[in-house]
């Protein structure tokens, strides 16, 4: 399909640049291909899950992986900063340079903004889209220690560019739930939940599942092809373990649905999913690429935020719920006034069969 086939024009006073307070007083649409649209608030959930649904979330945990310091070649010093957007290994991330130009093979770097004991890296490799390799002085958990001290969180750019970081973004670009160090960007779908909101819908009898899966910066990343199927989707990193999948797949067996929080966790359990729908464990990178026609395996239910025109996370939902549905959703939420992307209202959508 035509990358184009995916735009659309959204007013710049619907980007949310807070969340809503409390976190789950947000608007809720849910997407029905054969019943419709109607207007809620995430407390619905409550209404629309039932006894025997697992909801699965990303417990995914923001690193603030923006990064500024210096480039030293012998007494010079040139400004550079960094977005970290995945792990490479236990000492070494990919990063997006600002300016890249400056940068070359080889080069040291002095991370911290001039603190006294600021992260020393090199660049290890170099792309040619502004992206390198950065081979850090410290490994593991130290390092991900000193990348929470020295980094800043790494807001969207549809929110970096209309206001500056603020002390709450530390608490509000992070779900209730986050647990394992990784991610470079929020499963916003899950900042909704409140610790009592969770509580009142396994008090249901809704089994609330974690997986995990690292968001990488590249979710933000425009595509620069005409046809999708030129798009070459970024990796990100995720698991799944033995424990869970059996769980998910005895609650399936039984009549459950499975409900993913977020395109993320969907991409995780579709990763995973076997042809008969059943889950297997899964640990490594997934790069799939989620369009119309995709069959879907291991999904029932998705609740999602609005997306960017013309992304890949808007063609997923479009896959999911159907092409058409998606485009009139979008068209009524705009009209009536909801608010997008990270900190924005969500949806739940229901899968066409």
């Amino acid at each position: 399909m035509l990358v184009s086939d995916f735009d659309f024009v959204l007013p710049e006073e619907l980007i949310a640049l807070h969340p809503a307070e409390p976190r789950d007083s947000a608007r809720l649409l849910l997407v029905d291909p054969v019943a419709g649209l109607s207007d809620l608030h995430i407390p619905d959930l409550l209404t629309l899950l039932r006894a025997g649904d697992v909801l699965v979330v990303n417990d995914t945990r923001v690193l603030p992986a923006e990064l500024h310091g210096s480039r030293i070649r012998g007494e010079f010093r040139a400004n550079i900063s960094f977005n970290l957007h995945k792990r490479v290994d236990a000492t070494q991330w990919k990063a997006f340079a600002r300016p890249a130009k400056k940068l070359a093979v080889g080069d040291v770097l002095e991370l911290g903004n001039g603190q006294a004991d600021a992260l020393t890296a090199r660049v290890a490799s170099k792309g040619e889209t502004g992206e390198v390799t950065l081979q850090f002085d410290l490994a593991g958990a130290a390092l991900d220690e000193a990348i929470k001290s020295h980094g800043a969180m790494p807001l969207p750019p549809y929110i970096g560019l209309k206001r500056g970081l603020e002390e709450r973004d530390k608490v509000d670009y992070q779900t209730v739930y986050a647990a394992e160090d990784g991610a470079v960007a929020a499963p916003t779908a899950g900042l909704h939940f409140t610790e009592d909101l969770l509580q009142k819908i396994a008090d249901m009898g809704v089994s609330i599942e974690r997986v995990t899966l690292h968001v990488g910066a590249g979710t933000f990343l425009p595509m620069k092809v005409d046809d999708t199927e030129d798009h070459v989707m970024h990796a990100e990193w995720g698991e799944i373990d033995a424990a869970t999948v059996a769980r998910i797949n005895a609650a399936r067996a039984a009549g459950g649905r499975v409900v993913a929080v977020g395109t993320t966790s969907l991409r995780l359990l579709e990763s995973a999913a076997r042809a008969t729908g059943t889950l297997a464990p899964f640990c490594g990178d997934t790069d799939i690429f989620i369009t119309p026609g995709y069959k879907f395996a291991a999904v029932d239910l998705l609740m999602t935020n609005f997306h960017l025109p013309k992304s890949t996370l808007f063609m997923l939902v479009s896959a999911f719920a159907g092409f058409d549905v998606m485009k009139a959703a979008y068209a009524h939420a705009i009209r009536d006034g909801y608010r997008f992307y990270s900190y924005g209202d969500s949806s739940l959508l229901i899968r066409a069969t």
